[in-house]
C-alpha cells in the first residue's frame, strides 16, 4: 500500500469484530459479562495452540526493528544459546490477544480496550515453529460504569515443555 498524498482520503477496510465467537470446539462462551464475577480465582479458558513460526518472527523484527540475530538469522543462531531462532518476549506478549480470542468470548460485550499490563515474565524461550497456547486465569473482576475491569493471569506454555513461556497479567476493561 502507498503513501497517501497530503488531503486524501483514506478508506479504512472494516476491523474484526474485538471479541468475535469463534468456530472452535473448546471455545468458552459467556453470555454476559456479570457470568464472570463469580469466577475469580478459576482458569476460565485455554486457549487453541497456535505455531509461532518463522515468517511471523520476521514480520514482527520488521515492525519493531528488532533484528537481532538470535530471531533472524537461523544459521547463526543454530550455534547460539537456542540452537534455533527463537521468538522475541513481545512477539510472545503480543500474540495474547489471538490466544484470547480462541479461548473464550463475552456475548453480551460490544466493546473491550487493553488497559494494562501488571506484570510480564518470560520464563522459557520459544523457538521458531513451536506451539503455544494461553491458560486463563480470572483474577480479578470489578464493575465500572458500563461494563467491568479484568485482571487475567494468561499463562502460555510451549507444547512438549513443563516451563512457560510467558506468564502475564492483563488487565483489560470491557464494556456491555
Amino acid at each position: 500500500m502507498g503513501r497517501a498524498r497530503a488531503g486524501a482520503r483514506l478508506r479504512a477496510e472494516p476491523a474484526p469484530p474485538l471479541f468475535r465467537l469463534h468456530d472452535t470446539s473448546d471455545m468458552k462462551t459467556f453470555e454476559h459479562l456479570s457470568d464472570l464475577q463469580p469466577l475469580v480465582g478459576q482458569e476460565i479458558a485455554v486457549s487453541d495452540w497456535l505455531t509461532v513460526d518463522q515468517a511471523r518472527i520476521d514480520k514482527f523484527a520488521d515492525a519493531t526493528g528488532d533484528h537481532q540475530w538470535i530471531h533472524v538469522d537461523p544459521e547463526r543462531a543454530a550455534k547460539g544459546p537456542f540452537g534455533t531462532t527463537v521468538a522475541h518476549g513481545f512477539l510472545t506478549l503480543s500474540l495474547l490477544p489471538e490466544l484470547s480470542q480462541s479461548a473464550f468470548g463475552v456475548a453480551d460485550t460490544r466493546m473491550g480496550v487493553n488497559y494494562g499490563l501488571n506484570r510480564v515474565r518470560f520464563p522459557a524461550p520459544v523457538p521458531a515453529g513451536s506451539r503455544i497456547r494461553g491458560r486463563f486465569k480470572l483474577l480479578a473482576y470489578e464493575p465500572i460504569d458500563g461494563g467491568a475491569q479484568v485482571t487475567v493471569e494468561v499463562t502460555m506454555e510451549r507444547e512438549g515443555q513443563a516451563k512457560p513461556v510467558c506468564v502475564a497479567e492483563s488487565v483489560g476493561r470491557r464494556y456491555v
